[in-house]
């Protein structure tokens, strides 16, 4: 079905299901997960995948629950994890590349009750692309045109995060001009707001798809780590 927004709804359901999170409570809600929240976000998959692979033509979007769409249900590790037990947002994630891990770079959504977020690039780096990504940061060209993006985003209003580290990494000079990208541990843009107008209808494509492409040259640059 085309993507007409996330209902009041599906609003509602994320807001109770923050006050009971519990088995019990969601399995009696079931059916409005599904409808409410499932389907619309199967449809807007469908809707943003044509308008991503524009933007990087191996990004991965596949409108399923364990695809894209991240399952609400935690899968548990250990029996008495103080956790609960269902995540109290919707999340999307569109990557590239094979594996749908978080060692990719990609673009995600995630919807709670109360806030929007939107974001582009690698939550965190594996040892192997931690230290490509330090190779490309002192590299002339590479680093040059990487700070270029990150102040770009700054312009365009996103917060730029994955900076964990407090002091630089060794080989790494405390004068150089791009030592605070050194630090980083991950990078990403982010745009983290209160529910646009756009949300219910089915404007939050565009919406959604503009703010992707505007991050994209982020995205991009680090697409460059992993060949």
């Amino acid at each position: 079905m085309p993507f007409s927004g996330f209902s009041q709804g599906a609003i509602d359901f994320l807001a109770q299901l923050s006050q009971h999170n519990d088995r019990a409570w969601f399995e009696a809600h079931r059916s409005e997960y599904e409808y409410a929240l499932i389907e619309p976000a199967k449809a807007l998959v469908e809707a943003l995948r044509p308008r991503l692979r524009s933007l990087d033509p191996k990004l991965q979007a596949i409108a399923r629950v364990r695809g894209s769409i991240h399952a609400l249900e935690r899968r548990r590790r250990f029996a008495k994890s103080a956790r609960p037990p269902y995540r109290e947002s919707l999340d999307l994630w569109f990557w590239a590349g094979r594996r749908r891990a978080w060692d990719n770079s990609g673009f995600w959504l995630r919807l709670s009750s109360t806030r929007l977020i939107l974001a582009a690039g690698m939550v965190e780096f594996q040892p192997t692309t931690r230290a490509r990504y330090r190779e490309h940061l002192l590299a002339d060209e590479r680093g040059a045109e990487l700070a270029r993006i990150v102040e770009a985003m700054g312009a365009e209003g996103y917060l730029v995060g994955g900076e964990s580290y407090k002091r630089p990494p060794r080989g790494v000079p405390p004068d150089h001009p791009r030592v605070t990208l050194a630090k980083h541990s991950g990078l990403f843009a982010t745009l983290n707001g209160e529910h646009p107008s756009e949300l219910g209808t089915p404007a939050f494509v565009d919406f959604c798809a503009g703010h992707f492409a505007r991050m994209a040259p982020l995205h991009a640059w680090l697409v460059g780590l992993l060949g």
